[in-house]
C-alpha cells in the first residue's frame, strides 16, 4: 500500500521542512498552505519510523488532549480517552508503541507538539521535530 502524499513532496524535502522546527521555540502559527505541507511532511516521515512518541505542552489539558487526540489519529494510533484535566498548563507523552500515556501539570514555557520518530535500525528515523502546532491536524 502507498502512503498518500498530496503535496508530492521527497522524503529530503520532507525532513528539510521539518528540521525548521527545532524543538526549542514555541509552535509557530502557520498559514493553511503551511500547515497542509507540514502535514504530509510529517506524515511521510513517520511512515518511515517504527513508531513515534509524542510530547504535548499546551495551556490546557483540554487543548493538549485534542492534540493528542488528532495526532494518534493522524499517525495511525488510537488514543487513550481516561485522561484527568488538571487545571493550568499541561504536559503529555504517549508512546505510541505501547499506548502509555502520561499528563501532568507543565510549569515550563514551551507550547506545541514534539514528535520523536523511533527506528528498530540504526538507519531508520530516528529523528525529533517540533514544537510543531498544537492543532495541525485540526
Amino acid at each position: 500500500m502507498s502512503t498518500p502524499n498530496p503535496q508530492n513532496i521527497t522524503v529530503e524535502e520532507a525532513k528539510k521542512l521539518l528540521n525548521k522546527f527545532n524543538c526549542l521555540d514555541i509552535a509557530p502559527v502557520l498559514k493553511p498552505s503551511e500547515k497542509s505541507v507540514t502535514r504530509s511532511a510529517l506524515i511521510l516521515i513517520t511512515k518511515l519510523a517504527d513508531y513515534q512518541i509524542l510530547g504535548i505542552c499546551a495551556d490546557t489539558a483540554e487543548e493538549g488532549i485534542l492534540a493528542m487526540k488528532t495526532y494518534s489519529l493522524a499517525l495511525g494510533y488510537e488514543p487513550p480517552d481516561n485522561l484527568l484535566t488538571p487545571e493550568g498548563p499541561v504536559y503529555i507523552k504517549l508512546n505510541g508503541k505501547n499506548g502509555l500515556c502520561y499528563l501532568d501539570s507543565y510549569a515550563g514555557h514551551h507550547r506545541g507538539v514534539l514528535v520523536s520518530c523511533q527506528s528498530y535500525h540504526e538507519d531508520g528515523i530516528n529523528e525529533m521535530y517540533g514544537h510543531l502546532p498544537l492543532d495541525l491536524f485540526v
